[in-house]
């Protein structure tokens, strides 16, 4: 599987370089085109790692749900070095996923608001709902109907093309109130009036083609299948950020007692090994 290295203009300006890696990373490791992946990001949260809606739990860069987002790491984050988090995960038999711990159910959901593990868990997500659709429909799954299972799930892009298919004209807000009523924009035009599924089909894939290329327009990639090679020959995981993150703010607490015993205490270098593969990865 090739590797790629992101070299960017204006869009490292805006402070997304990280975020065009992560992506990179992330398509690399599964499979999942790039181009999908970062008009995804781009229609969901403009790039903003931070984004949350304001009608749902939708959160981080690729806008994932509670429910969504416990779902996929539960089935992948052990992959990508979380064990942690997939092993604390649980499922009710009805299907819901939980977490018996609070603190940790919110930690494992504020990593939505991570890069590196929002993509690369945004395109495993994408990587089972292709598999999905292409099992029910019989058809390859193209990218639009790849966003129509993030938008409403696999089993609802499922039954969004089986009706579309038969008929096209068909109210998309009739088969889906609840994702109507939660996004208006959708589902009905600027009079008011309902969409039809081809209209919506036709309008998410008119976007996502539009993202990708606004998003990916100053960047050019370079085939680098050494790029995100560890030192002992695996691929830095999502889970080496996470570390350093947690290093970090733990040696940050231990630098602010220090100092407030000792003024002239200085702070010692944290975790070089991981910082190094860090910016490795980010192309530095």
């Amino acid at each position: 599987m090739v590797g790629f290295s992101a070299v960017w203009g204006s869009e490292a300006r805006q402070g997304t370089g990280r975020v065009t890696n992560a992506i990179a990373n992330a398509s690399a490791r599964t499979g999942v085109d790039f181009g999908y992946l970062m008009g995804q990001a781009q229609i969901e949260s403009g790039m903003n790692a931070n984004a949350r809606a304001r009608t749902s739990s939708a959160t981080g860069l690729f806008q994932f749900l509670d429910q969504s987002w416990l779902s996929v790491m539960k089935n992948h984050g052990a992959e990508h070095g979380m064990a942690w988090a997939s092993d604390s995960i649980q499922q009710a038999s009805n299907g819901r996923y939980y977490v018996a711990d609070p603190a940790m159910r919110q930690q494992i959901l504020d990593l939505r608001k991570h890069p590196e593990t929002a993509s690369v868990m945004a395109a495993e997500f994408a990587s089972d709902n292709r598999a999905y659709l292409e099992q029910r429909t019989g058809r390859p799954a193209e990218s639009v109907d790849l966003y129509l299972a993030h938008f409403l799930g696999a089993a609802g892009a499922a039954k969004f093309l089986t009706a579309a298919s038969a008929n096209p004209g068909a109210s998309g807000a009739d088969l889906f109130p609840v994702a109507a009523r939660a996004n208006r924009g959708v589902f009905y035009d600027r009079n008011g009036s309902p969409r039809s599924l081809a209209e919506i089909r036709q309008s998410f894939a008119t976007k996502l083609d539009a993202s990708a290329q606004s998003v990916g327009a100053d960047i050019q990639y370079v085939g680098n299948a050494d790029q995100y090679d560890l030192a002992n020959g695996s691929q830095v995981q999502p889970a080496d950020y996470v570390r350093i993150e947690q290093q970090r703010l733990a040696q940050n607490q231990a630098w602010s007692e220090a100092a407030a015993d000792e003024p002239t205490f200085q702070p010692q270098t944290e975790a070089a090994r991981l910082a190094y593969l860090m910016l490795a990865t980010l192309g530095r």
